[in-house]
Parts: C-alpha cells; sequence; structure tokens
C-alpha cells in the first residue's frame, strides 16, 4: 500500500475534472499540488518535486505534450499519468512511447480509476529505481571485486615468478650425475617442491616435496622449505671448515619437522630426501612419510626402494631413518608425488603402484618419455592434485 504523505502534482486546464482528482487523492492521503496550466505547474515542479505526474495531453495551449517530451529528457525515472479527452490515441502512444507510465480517457466517471493509475505508476517506478539502486550496487561490487581478482591474479603472479626463481634449472649436470624434473601445478601455485644441489666437493643432496593442501598457503611452505635446506647447507659448510663433513638426509628431515611444529602453520609435508657420495658411490636417503617410493631403474628393470617414517611437521616425537645403497655405473633414480598416481588408471592404489615400474622402464629413464605415458593430456584442464617428477640419472658408457 502505498504510504502517506507522497506528493502528487495534478495539471489540468479544466477546473472541474482537476478539483475532483486532487480531491479524491487528497481524500486518499496523497499530498497533491495542482496547477491550471504548464508554466504554473512547472513552477511547482521546481519548488516543491513531486513523486508523479498527473497531466492532461489536450489542454487549451497544448502544452500538454510537450511537457512530457521535456520530461522524458530531465527526468526519465519520474511516472507520469496522461488524460485526454480526444479519442485520439496518436498523442497517447507517442506519450507512452516517450516514458509515460499510463494513461486515462476523459472523462473519469470512477475517481478510483485514477487513484488505481497512480498506485501502479508509483510502484512501478519505485520498483524501476530500486532494480537501478540494486544494478549500481552489482556494478559496484562487480568493479570492486574486478579490482580484488586483478590483484590476487597479480599476487599469485609473483608468488609463481618467486617459485620458478626458487627451482634449480632442468636437466643440471654435475659430474656424472644428471638431475632433471617437472611441475604441474593443480591451480596457480604449487604445493610441490623439488630441490638439488652440491653440498660438498664430493656430495650432492636433493629432495622432493609434496605440501598438504593446494594453493596459496601450500606453496608458502616451499618457499619456507627452500629458506631451511639453504640455511641447513650453510651450517654444513661452516661445519665443514671444523672437520665435520657429514650431512644426513634424516638429520635434514628432523630438522624440518620441528620448524614446521613451532611455526603452527596447519601443514604438513611428505618427503624424499637424499645424498649421494661420489667418492663412496652411495647413495643415502631418508623417507618422510611419502608415498609412491622411489624408484631405481637398472639393466632395465625398476623397482622400488625400501624405507618409510612419519610425515614432516605433524609428529613431535618422529624419528626418520637413513638408507643406504651403492650405486650402479648406470641407473635411474625416480622420484614423484602422489599426484602422479592420479594420472594412472586402476581403481586401487597398489594397482596403480605396480603399472608405475612398468612405466619407467618402457621409458628407458627419459623424463620426456615417462612424462608422455603419464601425462597425455596434461595441457587440457587442471589436475585433481599438483604433480612433481625428478628424475637423477647415471650413464658411464
Amino acid at each position: 500500500m502505498q504510504l502517506n504523505g507522497t506528493t502528487l502534482l495534478v495539471i489540468d486546464d479544466d477546473a472541474h475534472a482537476r478539483q475532483a482528482v486532487v480531491s479524491h487523492l487528497e481524500s486518499s492521503g496523497f499530498v497533491v499540488l495542482h496547477a491550471a496550466d504548464v508554466t504554473e505547474g512547472q513552477a511547482l515542479l521546481a519548488e516543491h518535486p513531486p513523486e508523479l505526474i498527473i497531466c492532461d495531453l489536450n489542454m487549451a495551449d497544448h502544452s500538454g505534450f510537450s511537457l512530457v517530451q521535456r520530461l522524458a529528457e530531465q527526468a526519465p525515472l519520474l511516472p507520469i499519468v496522461v488524460l485526454s479527452d480526444t479519442g485520439d490515441m496518436n498523442e497517447v502512444v507517442e506519450a507512452l512511447r516517450l516514458g509515460a507510465s499510463d494513461y486515462l480517457i476523459k472523462p473519469i466517471s470512477d475517481l478510483l480509476v485514477v487513484e488505481h493509475a497512480v498506485r501502479r505508476s508509483l510502484d512501478r517506478a519505485r520498483l524501476r529505481s530500486e532494480n537501478q539502486r540494486i544494478r549500481d550496487r552489482l556494478e559496484l561490487a562487480n568493479r570492486e571485486l574486478e579490482n580484488h581478482l586483478k590483484e590476487l591474479r597479480d599476487d599469485q603472479a609473483a608468488g609463481r615468478q618467486v617459485q620458478l626463481n626458487m627451482l634449480p634449472p632442468s636437466p643440471w649436470r654435475s659430474g656424472t650425475f644428471c638431475f632433471e624434473h617437472k611441475i604441474i601445478p593443480s591451480l596457480y601455485l604449487s604445493g610441490d617442491f623439488v630441490d638439488y644441489f652440491r653440498v660438498s666437493d664430493t656430495q650432492l643432496a636433493f629432495y622432493l616435496a609434496d605440501v598438504s593442501g593446494h594453493g596459496a598457503s601450500s606453496a608458502f611452505v616451499t618457499v619456507l622449505l627452500k629458506f631451511m635446506t639453504t640455511r641447513l647447507l650453510y651450517e654444513q659448510r661452516r661445519r665443514e671448515g671444523e672437520g665435520r663433513v657429514d650431512f644426513k638426509p634424516s638429520e635434514v628431515l628432523g630438522h624440518i619437522n620441528r620448524s614446521l611444529i613451532s611455526c603452527k602453520l596447519g601443514k604438513h609435508v611428505t618427503m624424499l630426501g637424499g645424498v649421494i657420495d661420489e667418492k663412496r658411490g652411495q647413495l643415502t636417503y631418508s623417507i618422510g612419510g611419502h608415498l609412491p617410493l622411489p624408484l631405481l631403474l637398472e639393466d632395465g628393470k625398476a623397482r622400488y626402494l625400501p624405507g618409510k617414517g612419519k610425515p614432516v611437521g605433524l609428529f613431535g616425537d618422529a624419528d626418520y631413518e637413513d638408507c643406504t645403497i651403492d650405486l650402479p655405473d648406470n641407473f635411474s633414480l625416480l622420484l614423484c608425488s602422489d599426484g602422479v598416481l592420479d594420472c594412472i588408471p586402476g581403481a586401487k592404489l597398489r594397482d596403480k603402484e605396480a603399472q608405475l615400474p612398468q612405466l619407467l622402464e618402457a621409458s628407458c629413464g627419459d623424463l620426456a618419455q615417462l612424462l608422455s605415458s603419464l601425462l597425455p593430456e596434461q595441457g587440457q584442464g587442471n589436475k585433481p592434485d599438483d604433480i612433481s617428477v625428478m628424475l637423477l640419472s647415471r650413464n658411464e658408457e
């Protein structure tokens, strides 16, 4: 129902008809201004802007239609109910085309018709006004959202560039060893990370990490891992001058475990870390809750290396073990995140794990060929999980 106090303006040069309309609308609770011609009506319009105008199109000076034309340009949202007593609908149709909200044919025998036309027009006008306010708010919200999305995209692009800058080159050769890697994030940023580097004149180290979750928070932990391992490497080289040269993967995992727990980030990591002693021809590795286990390809046959350990960053009492093997003259060692298993067909995890050695054997230790077998459609859409693969090879032929 229309609230009392709504201001209307009636413009009609027929005093009797005008007064009848004014009296009825006032008795219905409206505040009604009225004028005998357009000039007087425009003065009232400027001094007391109404919420609706009732205007006769066929006044003696024919100015009613001109007023509708002007208001259509100056106040397009102001509802106008036009009156016509000629029976000629051309001007009525044109007035409606210009934006008049309703029309009535004079003489009006039932003034309730006028009241209903006024209420309908006011309801539609207020609905249009409210819709416009909603559109304006939506447009503002959309602009703000676009700005936020741009900032987010810029932040993600910067974060992605930081991650790319932290990754080692691929391939990277040191002595007789060659390291390669590939990381495919499920989102813009990756929670998987790999690194390999020289520890000393006779030692090479590497690791693959899979941070729980996805996105920016997981990507942040990869930055933290890089910082931790770089600091450990610095301390190792400092100790080297003091006569101690051991760089044990189990100690690295233990240090990262304690650091992540103390940071209280709510994140944990599964990791594979290893150190190659070039002088002894041995690989020492440690496992922190990671699957699949590392795969060793030798003489065309691939096998999983044994090992176990708790995830890193979950258990304060976690104890990590070092496993040591003699390295063949020619071999390939595959490390990959569990996202790789999502790319292998099969209903059960053990069935997928059983296929991975076969794929490594079929690739003959070639990373590009292995990725082609694992990810034939890697460019089509996002993956359900981050995917990371690292291949360490030596060929002394």
